[in-house]
């Protein structure tokens, strides 16, 4: 896998492109120089995170035949600052999947972890340096 990263501005506005040749725009805070014209490095981490597994879930719960009508996650993080750097890693990430649909519970909890444990490579990435948590809710409609 390879990515690109190019500058766009004189301060820190970065376009990055992967192998599907989408553009991805990132920036530092406003505070530091930044333009927000863009995702922070570390949220884009954890959109990573949140795209890895709803992929997962969406394929997994076509394959059990689950009416999968839309998902949508939110993933938080808590850093903590590595002492003497200014490094902050996640140190916990809760991933929250909201699925719309009249789904079986327990095929959910099944896609769930198959996606933590089996699947997804963002997890397996960040797991070792962070504790990662889930919780799920089912709306039916």
């Amino acid at each position: 896998m390879k990515i690109e990263l190019n500058r766009v501005d004189d301060a820190f506005h970065m376009e990055g492109r992967g192998m599907s040749s989408v553009v991805v725009n990132m920036d530092a805070a406003v505070d530091i120089g930044g333009k927000n014209a863009g995702a922070r490095p570390m949220e884009l981490m954890l959109m990573g995170l949140g795209g890895c597994t709803s992929i997962d879930l969406i394929l997994i719960l076509k394959k059990q035949r689950q009416p999968l009508k839309d998902i949508k996650i939110e993933v938080t993080g808590e850093r903590e600052q590595i002492e003497g750097t200014e490094m902050k890693p996640f140190k916990k990430i809760n991933i929250h999947y909201k699925l719309y649909g009249e789904l079986d519970p327990a095929r959910v909890e099944k896609a769930i972890s198959l996606s933590m444990d089996k699947y997804c490579s963002a997890t397996a990435q960040l797991r070792p340096s962070a504790e990662i948590t889930h919780s799920y809710e089912i709306i039916a409609s």
